[in-house]
């Protein structure tokens, strides 16, 4: 007989803040490495403006958070929020921000 998959009430519970790390590291155009984390909708609660195009991520829109590799996630100061699309076609267009 097969066995029953554990339903979400009898799996071990996971602290908050601890969540599975789904950042990524990407080489840049400028040769740089990037950790790049993609943010749903749904965590998206704040209003950020993206580097890419200028314009507006409002809240509830799937975005990127992108940070210079190396420095952790602790540098708060260094993340960039970016529309998708913005942060994948960077290299066709240069920012309209500076990362100073």
């Amino acid at each position: 007989m097969a066995r029953r998959r554990a339903n979400k009430w009898q799996l071990p519970h996971r602290p908050l803040g601890m969540e599975p790390d789904r950042s990524r590291v990407e080489v840049g155009a400028d040769g740089y490495d990037y950790e790049v984390r993609p943010i749903a909708g749904a965590r998206a609660t704040k209003t950020y403006r993206c580097p890419g195009c200028d314009h507006e991520i409002r809240s509830g829109t799937a975005h990127v958070v992108v940070w210079p590799a190396g420095l952790g996630e602790s540098a708060v100061d260094d993340r960039r929020h970016w529309h998708t699309p913005c942060w994948s076609n960077r290299a066709n267009r240069g920012p309209t921000r500076t990362w100073s």
